[in-house]
């Protein structure tokens, strides 16, 4: 069903409330995107330089493209802040917040679209463009319309909206001489130009070519700097930082010899794809690599799991079988949570390594044997060692080429590189293309501690795609759904430096004024924090007519935010 076009704006105070100033920080917020304050002055110098550089329609399709870009990542906000207004009221988003960002006044002439059709037709005033100012500046008055970083907005903006390709076009601008703009948006096969727009809307030649260019430059620089064996880890693991590249190193070097390893590290930090990077990169890559995990093994099933069984040894063993240690043969065995060996493992995996041979439970017959271990665990095996639950000499036999890995807290300018992994993985994996993380939630993840390390970070982008739609930015409570729990630890990065409308007014300074009041008569009547809390909840909530978004917006929270105060404070 079409909307009807009743062209008065909405309220614009959702939308302010969602800038934030971190001025500590250095950095400024809208919504999850960091944000920007910049000279339009210094735009236009962009501008001018650009033109004279790449000539003008190099210059108006390069704009167009990075104003296409902020709009779409604007559109993604319309149903978070406002989920429960007409189509209309929140397609409204995308002018509102050109008034709001200073780059233009929009004022709607006639808007008529149907998202389920995709019939879309949209007429605009727009009053004092930033863009034709600055080109009037530095060029004078244009012979064709001007405004291209604004056009490409309002058309990345619709097209995200709509579902399909729409394309503003202007029919006066204030940069030839009009009074003021006005612009015109349809489907772009409504437009007889539509392969230029369309063509403006593709990367540039000369992009893909500096791109080409880069890439071929980084990778004469990677092999320069990273042998062949390097190569081989590297793509069983991501990494670039020093602690990461320094485990590399390591690896490389024992990869050349039969040295036992022992890989340290907390749970989660990737010692198994290390392990497997270690024999991908020595001359036993063509031979076979068997994983253990010594904890998920009973103790009295562990030797015979090891080191093989023979017909008969025990109750149930009803045929020989060969264990572990023969299967890896000629190649890489390698052992997770070793501490986790009994008494008696340890003194025939000590034997095993000393000697080259074993026996089979059961079996008199030594059995050659050619393997390189590699043992892990995440605890300290000298603790153990002196608490007497581990044997010094096995420890000893194991620790000849130890390898620390380090935590991902450590290495946190490898996170980058970690969640574009990731994202390709389970992108391909749940057939779904997000737009990646944003900038705040990159600011969380690079903040957060990582108890669990890579397989947390990498349990946290699948969620995070899950919970995401198609196209859409994952946002910091897809990555924490916990974050409104007021115990977590990264509580309060979303919450500073809220502005109102005019924060700078003597009014503000009377409403602070009133709030501290407010704030001395609580304690005087020995109000509680959650009294309080319930109190505002229930008026919200009242003058919202229960609706939860509007409520959240009064109170200045996400909709999850309140939806999770609402369990502790329940409105009836």
């Amino acid at each position: 069903m079409a909307i009807q076009t009743d062209l008065q704006l909405p309220a614009n105070a959702d939308l302010l409330s969602q800038i934030r100033f971190e001025t500590d920080r250095g950095k400024i917020w809208f919504n999850e995107q960091r944000m920007l304050l910049i000279h339009s002055a210094v735009m236009g110098q962009l501008r001018k330089e650009l033109v004279e550089t790449m000539g003008v329609e190099r210059t108006r399709g390069f704009l167009m493209r990075f104003g296409y870009h902020s709009g779409w990542k604007d559109a993604e906000l319309v149903a978070k802040v406002r989920p429960d207004l007409s189509k209309k009221e929140a397609f409204f988003v995308g002018p509102q917040l050109h008034g709001i960002k200073g780059m233009v006044n929009v004022q709607p002439i006639d808007l008529e679209f149907d998202i389920e059709a995709g019939t879309f037709y949209g007429e605009f005033d727009w009053i004092d463009s930033y863009e034709a100012e600055v080109h009037r500046h530095d060029f004078g008055l244009a012979d064709d319309p001007i405004c291209w970083t604004l056009i490409g907005y309002a058309s990345g903006f619709t097209t995200f909206y709509m579902g399909r390709t729409i394309i503003y076009k202007e029919q006066e601008c204030a940069g030839c001489g009009a009074d003021h703009c006005r612009i015109i948006g349809k489907p772009v096969e409504e437009w007889e130009d539509r392969a230029e727009l369309e063509r403006l809307l593709l990367p540039d030649p000369i992009a893909d070519e500096l791109f080409a260019l880069r890439h071929e430059l980084s990778e004469l620089r990677d092999n320069a700097r990273y042998s062949p064996q390097d190569t081989d880890l590297l793509i069983n693991s991501v990494g670039r930082s020093s602690a990461f590249m320094n485990v590399c190193q390591l690896i490389r070097r024992a990869s050349s010899s039969r040295v036992t390893v022992l890989l340290q590290g907390e749970t989660g930090v990737g010692k198994e794809v290390v392990a497997k990077g270690l024999h991908l990169s020595s001359d036993r890559a063509d031979k076979p690599f068997i994983a253990v995990n010594c904890a998920c093994i009973p103790p009295d099933l562990i030797e015979a799991e090891l080191f093989g069984v023979e017909k008969g040894a025990y109750t149930g063993a009803t045929q020989s079988r060969e264990g572990k240690f023969e299967r890896a043969d000629k190649g890489t065995l390698f052992l997770d949570e070793v501490i986790e060996l009994s008494p008696r493992a340890q003194a025939t995996l000590l034997r095993v390594l000393q000697e080259g041979e074993l026996e089979r439970v059961g079996d008199s017959r030594s059995r050659k044997i050619d393997v390189r271990v590699v043992a892990a665990t995440n605890e300290d095996l000298e603790t153990a060692v002196k608490n007497g639950t581990f044997r010094a000499d096995l420890f000893y036999r194991l620790n000849v080429f130890p390898v620390h890995i380090p935590p991902l807290r450590e290495r946190t300018e490898d996170i980058a590189l970690l969640i574009e992994h990731f994202l390709e993985k389970y992108h391909s994996l749940y057939n779904k293309r997000t737009l990646g993380v944003s900038d705040m939630a990159l600011q969380a993840l690079l903040q957060y501690k990582w108890p669990g390390n890579i397989r947390e970070l990498e349990n946290m982008i699948e969620r995070g795609i899950i919970l995401s739609d198609n196209n859409h930015t994952i946002d910091i409570e897809a990555l924490f759904p916990s974050l409104s729990e007021p115990s977590h630890p990264l509580n309060t990065i979303n919450r500073a430096g809220k502005i109102g409308m005019n924060s700078a007014t003597a009014d503000d300074a009377a409403a602070d004024t009133s709030i501290q009041a407010l704030c001395h008569q609580a304690i005087r009547d020995e109000v509680s924090l959650e009294q309080l809390e319930s109190q505002m909840i229930h008026t919200a909530m009242t003058k919202a007519d229960n609706n939860v978004a509007q409520a959240a917006r009064l109170l200045g929270m996400t909709r999850p935010q309140l939806a999770y105060k609402l369990k502790k404070h329940p409105t009836g």
